[in-house]
């Protein structure tokens, strides 16, 4: 089994080849920064967003690994500014980094492959946070590309599928946790877990969705833990639990 890995050099595109390897893959990693790190049988330093080095980098994968069953997107720009704020090069750039480089290697990869794509895209996507429209709006366009290979492809046998993370690591883990209903925020394994299982023959019938991996983030009412007589009503579970 084979991976083409774009983003590999963040802790969530480590996490997701290490969970792919474990699971019998060999992985062609790419990305802006190099990356030495073993897991990756090969790995290329380069700007995604540009189409050529993008063809470019699926060849190279094509004939080091001699085919392809998985394509990866774990790529992304957070500018925060408001809306009247977010600059034109703020803007580009969020969307460069998500839509471009998924576009690119889609469209380059999808001739090749053999099983699945598989996106990171993100709960901001669905869930609004103050200060966020670039990043927003494309990861927003990111599960819409999705579901537009899934329903296109999915006759040739290709599945793809987004993971969207809630919280992942933080300045504020303490704090942040009280908004989770699992009582953590996430960490980059929760996420490579989840790609990996969305690019697995296990996940076979599952097509054209975008997961939470979020720790229940998103079916959690704001009031449920803002409002002192609400969050009152949760259980209070004993900690030594058997």
């Amino acid at each position: 089994m084979t991976a083409l890995l774009a983003g590999g050099e963040s802790p969530i595109g480590l996490a997701i080849a290490e969970a792919l390897a474990r699971d019998g893959h060999r992985v062609v990693g790419a990305g802006l920064a190099p990356c030495a790190d073993p897991v990756y049988t090969r790995y290329e330093t380069a700007d995604l967003s540009d189409p050529e080095r993008a063809r470019e980098v699926v060849a190279t994968a094509l004939d080091t690994l001699g085919g392809l069953d998985v394509l990866v997107l774990a790529t992304a720009a957070m500018p925060v500014a408001p809306v009247t704020a977010t600059t034109d090069e703020q803007w580009h750039t969020a969307l460069r980094a998500t839509l471009d480089v998924a576009f690119n290697l889609c469209r380059a990869t999808l001739p090749h492959l053999r099983r699945a794509v598989v996106a990171v895209g993100s709960v901001n996507s669905f869930l609004s946070a103050p200060g966020l429209p670039a990043y927003a709006a494309a990861k927003g366009g990111l599960d819409a590309l999705m579901r537009q290979i899934a329903l296109e492809y999915g006759a040739s046998g290709i599945r793809a599928n987004v993971v969207a993370p809630g919280l992942i690591g933080g300045e504020d883990l303490e704090n942040a946790a009280e908004g989770y209903p699992v009582g953590r925020t996430g960490t980059p394994r929760d996420v490579g877990e989840a790609v990996a299982f969305l690019a697995s023959p296990a996940a076979s019938f599952i097509t054209g969705v975008t997961l939470p991996v979020d720790g229940g983030l998103s079916i959690a009412s704001p009031a449920a833990y803002l409002r002192p007589d609400l969050r009152a009503r949760f259980p209070r579970i004993p900690e030594n639990r058997t």
